[in-house]
């Protein structure tokens, strides 16, 4: 359903990690095709290439951000200070479009990065509706929410106001034993920025996932009975609705898929561990080894910063150069959905970020799992245990990990229900279908405010 209405002008806001950009301009990129003008406020810190679209209104802010604090990649310190530093500039922005506002051109909403929460208080000063986004599975929101205590002071978490009764699906999450973790390595701090982005949640007029519904079908459920007041819409994958324009904050090496183009159907596995995580060398040498003994052509990233304290492929032995020859291809950064796509590669070696996951599933490609942090951990339980289209790997058992995953029988088996998952993806972009569904009641939506 096309919609246009170039009256309606959407705000967003981002959070400046290429994991979050990505969803982020992918779903700009989607509303704009449905009449909406797009605004995108971004803080100074690894700001977007304007350039990759001019179709959008791009305003920097002040963050802020000391370069001490962005290099430790701390979640729970770059957040806070994120939305203590950005909410005075971003309020004064809004300030702006507002007098220069006209009614050929009116502010509809302003949609956020769940992260950057400071963005509802904002809409609700100039009361303007806002909608958070959740570029992770919906079911973090079940993991990382919590509420006050009624009566007495502290915070309870949403899992633990969950019935005991719970799907298989979300069984399999184990997010009982995620809470008790929690408990035990949660400070006030943490427990604050929960507990912050929750309230958010609880005042937004919607919720974006990037997700399918048959992903998380009871996830989505539970939540909707826990925000009844915000709708929820499910308009995954992003990636898929979008139009493909690369916004890669790295130089993506295109020479990769001439090397693919060379190789035999579902030969090759994928290596990336995405652009935040980083290794020891240790860990760059056993990966090295395990690629090298498994006999399968591999393409493996190795981005600038990834080893800790190097550069990466120079601490990679001449032995190892020799043993693989032409069978190994490295780069520093790939061109990764066209990777998936390529008809030559049979498995991912992920870091379990979910847009590598949406992206691998959306391709039919099976995962070996190793998770670094943060949602991670509980994305690999989706890939391994509900969905079973994945290994996770143990320490010290790459290379049978590796033809498990590209050889063996129970790999084989992962890559046909990994092919029936896409099927269910195209049937849900499909008019009719649940994400191409979820899109058009969005756009409503947005036009209803």
């Amino acid at each position: 359903m096309e919609i246009n209405q170039k009256s309606s002008r959407v705000v967003f806001m981002l959070y400046p990690f290429q994991g979050h950009i990505n969803p982020m301009l992918q779903l700009a990129t989607i509303l704009h095709s449905r009449g909406f003008s797009i605004t995108l406020v971004h803080p100074q810190f690894n700001s977007p290439n304007p350039s990759n679209h001019p179709e959008f209104t791009f305003i920097p802010i002040s963050d802020n951000l000391s370069e001490s604090k962005v290099s430790t990649g701390d979640i729970f310190s770059i957040v806070p200070a994120l939305n203590k530093n950005c909410e005075a500039p971003f309020k004064q922005c809004i300030e702006q479009l507002l007098k220069a506002d006209d009614h050929h051109d009116r502010i509809s909403c302003i949609i956020y990065d769940g992260l950057m929460f400071f963005a509802q208080s904002v809409a609700d000063h100039f009361k303007l509706p806002g909608i958070s986004v959740r570029t992770s599975p919906a079911v973090t929101i079940l993991a990382f929410a919590v509420f006050p205590r009624l009566h007495e002071q502290g915070y309870i978490s949403l899992i633990d106001l969950m019935s005991q009764d719970l799907a298989p699906e979300i069984e399999s999450l184990r997010l009982k034993e995620l809470a008790a973790f929690m408990r035990e390595n949660t400070t006030e701090g943490m427990l604050e920025l929960r507990a912050a982005l929750t309230d958010s949640l609880k005042k937004s007029s919607a919720m974006i996932v990037n997700t399918m519904n048959f992903l998380e079908q009871e996830a989505v459920k539970i939540i909707q009975e826990m925000f009844p007041a915000s709708s929820i819409f499910t308009t995954g994958p992003f990636h898929k609705l979008a139009p493909s324009i690369s916004n890669s904050l790295l130089k993506e090496d295109t020479n990769c898929i001439s090397w693919l183009n060379q190789q035999s159907p579902k030969s090759v596995i994928y290596v990336s561990f995405g652009s935040m995580a980083s290794i020891d060398e240790k860990e760059l040498l056993e990966t090295a080894w395990g690629l090298a003994d498994s006999e399968q052509p591999f393409l493996w990233v190795i981005r600038p910063g990834m080893v800790r304290d190097s550069k990466g492929m120079e601490l990679l032995p001449k032995s190892f150069k020799e043993r693989v020859g032409k069978r190994g291809f490295i780069v520093e950064w790939a061109p990764q959905k066209e990777v998936l796509e390529h008809e030559a590669v049979g498995g991912f070696w992920t870091h379990c970020g979910w847009n590598s996951i949406l992206e691998s599933i959306c391709e039919g490609v099976p995962m070996l799992c190793r998770p670094f942090f943060g949602d991670q951990n509980l994305n690999v339980r989706y890939v391994c245990n509900v969905w079973n289209v994945g290994l996770e790997l143990e320490s010290g058992k790459m290379e049978k990990a590796i033809r498990k995953l590209m050889v063996d029988r129970e790999g084989e088996e992962m890559r046909k229900r990994a092919k029936h998952l896409k099927q269910k993806v195209d049937m849900s972009l499909k008019e009719g279908g649940s994400s191409y569904n979820s899109l058009n009641d969005l756009a409503e939506k947005i036009l209803s405010f």
